[in-house]
């Protein structure tokens, strides 16, 4: 439980519902609250600057001047103290009357910059404190260092006093808290706020528990509803709801959300815009069957395995009755419509989910989550969160099929991020085979049942040799991409290129044209090379098309990230490039049989190597000679026209 507790008050209502929730929890834990306002006396200091050539022209000598900057600094600053004060002495009564302990807290600065700092780290700027009576001062943290008051003089004005402005902060708490508690808004609310500013800023830098407070629900006998996902932070946000479970006697409602929706919409828009045949080598059938066989079904087990999880933490408190509920949408959607149905008192979320990168400050998730609740929020932190922390189940400790060593060297080339759900989808293939270990045979048939074409060669379907070809390929098309220049470099109002001219080697610049060639950035390069080189040459040639169809001359890593889903579709070709080869490969393949040649000579290998180099990743000869019996046309009495369209009719 918390016992540290930190509140920023502003005398506005959601600041004293902050306060009510804070002294609940302190009965509870015998917890203390440090209570705080924040003024920025520096600001008013620059604004009296910018008035001063308003001011009167007895006034506006440079001594006068300075003589009243001196005055006005230890006046405002006082009576900023003074308001701060009475905002405390509310809160002061409020802790006596419920028997909490108290420490006041002033600091000086800007409000958000001073609570991240003091919450994390006890770290605020603690102001001298000007004027204030010594048993007064005793309850303020740094109260022991008080400022002199501001004085008169002999003819009753204000003295300007010389103040060194080191002795103006006297240090800093040092304090360690558990959890800051803060109203959702502040005095300064507007009708459509979602978040007061301050709480808004606060949030993306503190590192502790936060509790947002948007109504005056007590604790006491509530609803808690919370989120899991499988992280070590969605585990910790569990445990600190069942404790308050626990502690107020409340009931706990467990929720585990996945997507299936996305890819169901990304595919219906890409379908839209490509015509048949690039959609019959983009097999979506074989996409629609990945997602539904492999990813819809592997997220669902991992949501059940969640929250089979939250359950073993849920029998260290036997007395919090606990529901369990498995969301299927956009996370914080279905999560925002289970709370309208389970009308919490409190939401608990983790501050960052199982997808966090390294640097962000607050998931997409919890973001939407914490402006939309309609209850009172508790995000908890990212301090001393602790992989080992997550559940064991017994699922953790069932051992899947063995592996053959060159299967296992071949399935490692899946993203870490969807390794786990690849290998459970090959290892239900191979049982229901019957197998007993993953072999690279099983492996293949798997793969070629389960994974789009492409993916397929991305995977090593074939032999070391054809393997070997088409990185050689890769390579060769490789050399051909231009990288310039970094990510940081600014983008020109004209972009230049450098041309060569082919008689006088001399190189002069013009302006840039759409048929010159993309440039890349070392960072987009760099990212490039973690594409595997058989697939590369795809990947640069969508990302390419991606950056002209957009009027992108450069490729950064913006770029990239704005047309990641793109990196792993196939190229386009129709059906006429389809017939073209079609013909080529049937010729070649038709001389290598009349000259007793293995069906997969060289010859032929070298062909169909260089197809893949140049991103053809699948051949659709098999689909037409698979159906070739059935065409309603003779090809060799029809017009080349006819020929085309009963090939399409006959991939329908």
């Amino acid at each position: 439980m918390y016992r540290e507790i930190f509140v920023p008050v502003d005398n506005s209502q959601h600041s004293d519902w902050a306060v009510d929730r804070a002294l609940e929890l302190c009965r509870k834990s015998a917890g203390r609250i440090t209570g705080n306002h924040v003024y920025a006396a520096r600001l008013h200091d620059v604004r009296f600057r910018q008035l001063e050539t308003g001011l009167p022209a007895q006034f506006q000598t440079p001594e006068e001047i300075k003589k009243q900057r001196k005055i006005h600094d230890k006046l405002i600053e006082k009576g900023l103290q003074l308001i701060a004060d009475s905002f405390l002495d509310q809160l002061g009564k409020r802790c006596e009357a419920a028997g909490v302990p108290l420490t006041r807290q002033l600091l000086e600065g800007i409000n958000y910059e001073e609570i991240v700092n003091e919450v994390n780290r006890g770290a605020g700027r603690l102001p001298g404190l000007i004027g204030f009576d010594p048993n007064r001062a005793a309850g303020y943290d740094g109260g022991d260092k008080v400022r002199s008051d501001v004085k008169l003089g002999e003819n009753g004005r204000l003295v300007a006093e010389d103040e060194d402005s080191a002795a103006r902060l006297v240090g800093s708490s040092g304090r360690q808290y558990d959890l800051l508690a803060v109203g959702a808004h502040g005095l300064g609310r507007q009708q459509f706020s979602q978040l007061g500013g301050v709480v808004a800023r606060v949030l993306r830098g503190v590192e502790k528990d936060v509790l947002i407070v948007r109504d005056d629900r007590s604790l006491e006998g509530g609803r808690f509803l919370v989120c899991v996902d499988g992280s070590s932070y969605s585990y910790k946000a569990m445990k600190a709801a069942l404790e308050l479970a626990q502690t107020f006697g409340g009931s706990l409602y467990v929720c585990s959300a996945f997507d299936v929706e996305y890819h169901h919409v990304v595919f219906r828009n890409i379908k839209d815009v490509l015509s048949y045949q690039a959609s019959k080598v983009f097999k979506f059938e074989e996409q629609e069957e990945l997602h539904n066989n492999i990813i819809d079904k592997g997220l669902l087990k991992l949501c059940q395995a969640n929250l089979k999880r939250a359950e073993v933490m849920a029998q260290q408190f036997p007395d919090v009755p606990i529901k369990t509920q498995i969301l299927i949408g956009k996370p914080f959607q279905v999560i925002m419509q289970w709370a309208e149905e389970v009308k919490p008192s409190l939401m608990v979320l983790a501050r960052h989910g199982a997808h966090r990168i390294e640097g962000t400050d607050l998931g997409s998730q919890a973001e939407n989550l914490v402006r939309l609740a309609p209850c009172n929020t508790l995000l908890t932190g990212t301090v001393g969160i602790r992989p080992e922390d997550i559940p064991w189940i017994e699922e953790d400790g069932q051992a899947g099929l063995p592996w053959a060593p060159e299967a296992e060297v071949r399935i490692l080339r899946v993203p870490p991020f969807a390794q786990g759900i690849a290998r459970r989808a090959v290892e239900e293939f191979a049982l229901e085979k019957g197998g007993s270990i993953v072999t690279s045979k099983l492996l293949d048939e798997a793969i070629q049942k389960l994974l789009p074409t492409h993916m397929q060669l991305i995977m090593g379907i074939g032999n070391a040799e054809e393997i070997a070809l088409a990185e050689v390929k890769a390579t060769e098309q490789m050399k051909a991409t231009k990288v310039q220049g970094s990510d940081a470099d600014p983008v020109p109002a004209v972009p230049m290129i450098e041309t060569k001219c082919p008689v006088t080697g001399n190189v002069s610049t013009r302006e840039r044209v759409v048929t010159d060639p993309i440039v890349w950035t070392q960072e987009a390069w760099q990212r490039l090379q973690l594409v595997p080189l058989i697939a590369r040459p795809l990947a640069r040639n969508t990302v390419e098309r991606f950056a002209r169809n957009h009027d992108i001359w450069r490729v950064t890593t913006p770029v990239m990230d704005d047309n990641k889903q793109a990196m792993i579709e196939a190229d386009e070709f129709d059906i006429d490039t389809m017939m073209v080869m079609f013909t080529e490969l049937r010729a070649k393949q038709i001389r290598a049989e009349a000259e007793g040649k293995d069906a997969l000579s060289p010859e032929m290998r070298a062909f169909i190597e260089e197809a893949k180099a140049q991103g053809i990743t699948r051949c659709p000869i098999r689909d037409i000679e698979e159906k070739m019996d059935k065409c309603p046309v003779d090809m060799k009495t029809v017009t080349p026209e006819e020929a085309k369209r009963a090939v399409e009719k006959l991939l329908q």
